[in-house]
């Protein structure tokens, strides 16, 4: 009996054009944590009170677990029902970024905090019930989810959940610090942005395959989990930013964006807050330029393709038409 010939991936013949694209914008966008010169933020951390040095490390100890999840186990769990083999290498463009997301917190901790402190980040992580809860409720649809269940909860993750966490960084760049820490969240936001819609595109691929009244199911399935993320997310919110006093705000920020998760999936908004409720000094912040536009110069002209911007609402809607 002849074994199946073991097929080599061709780059010429493409199934889905999404694809190509999506494959070239991750490689232009490609950056390290390494290029970013975090030591320049000293002199600002230094002037913080203690009880915002604290909400940070908390913040980039949320996200980090947040970015371990998604390239531990998130990624994996789509890569199982990739249409072509061009899908999944994707997938495994996505997953290592995340990894360098993940790694990109570790090293605002090594420049900003002390080894002890930098132990207390991560065992609050692991502890607290919310972050936690977040975390299980994610990984328990990527493990034992449907293929389109786990692409729901991938949105969710990368164009919601994380949201709350950046709101902090965007919020000492509108003020004019931190901004080498920033500039590293812009860079992770250019990537979220990109990784959304294309998983978004991906699940309304599926979804329109399917009947109207598994349609329906689904959506509804989608909204309560929507919900239920977010009742919990806004106790996170309030356990993070009650002692500074930008929890409602915050709050606003992560409606916006969870009306944003649902545009990637295809779904009408949930909520009643649009970019005009949001902090104009968080908005101006969540533009996904970067402003360290040498920081590659150093390592070759080749990597100044890192300075391209992300995809935007116009590449969605050219998609989608």
């Amino acid at each position: 009996m002849t074994a199946e010939a073991y097929k080599a991936i061709n780059w010429n013949r493409i199934d889905d054009m999404i694809d190509k694209l999506t494959w070239e914008k991750l490689v232009e966008q490609f950056w390290t944590d390494t290029r970013i010169p975090l030591s320049n933020d000293l002199s600002d951390w230094n002037t913080l009170p203690l009880n915002e040095r604290e909400m940070i490390a908390k913040v980039f100890g949320g996200l980090t677990l947040l970015d371990t999840l998604q390239s531990q186990d998130g990624i994996e769990a789509l890569k199982k029902s990739s249409r072509t083999q061009h899908e999944e290498a994707v997938y495994n463009n996505i997953e290592f970024m995340e990894s360098m997301h993940a790694k990109s917190y570790s090293a605002i901790f090594s420049t900003l905090n002390t080894k002890a402190e930098i132990d207390e980040i991560f065992e609050w992580t692991h502890s607290n019930p919310m972050l936690q809860k977040k975390a299980q409720i994610i990984n328990g649809i990527y493990q034992d989810g449907t293929d389109l269940q786990k692409k729901v909860a991938s949105v969710l993750l990368e164009s919601f959940l994380f949201y709350s966490g950046f709101y902090a960084p965007l919020y000492y760049l509108g003020n004019s610090k931190l901004t080498n820490v920033a500039e590293i969240i812009k860079l992770i936001l250019r990537d979220e942005s990109v990784h959304g819609t294309y998983i978004g595109y991906k699940f309304q691929v599926g979804y329109n395959q399917l009947d109207e009244t598994e349609q329906e199911e689904l959506k509804n399935w989608a909204y309560d989990l929507l919900f239920r993320l977010y009742e919990n997310e806004i106790e996170y919110t309030s356990h993070l930013y009650d002692d500074i006093g930008w929890t409602d705000s915050v709050g606003i920020f992560l409606r916006y964006n969870a009306n944003k998760a649902l545009q990637n999936l295809g779904f009408d908004p949930l909520f009643p807050d649009t970019a005009q409720d949001v902090d104009p000094i968080i908005m101006n912040g969540i533009s996904t330029g970067t402003s360290n536009h040498d920081f590659f110069s150093q390592v070759g002209n080749g990597y100044l393709v890192g300075m391209v911007e992300s995809m935007d609402d116009s590449d969605y809607e050219k998609w989608m038409s």
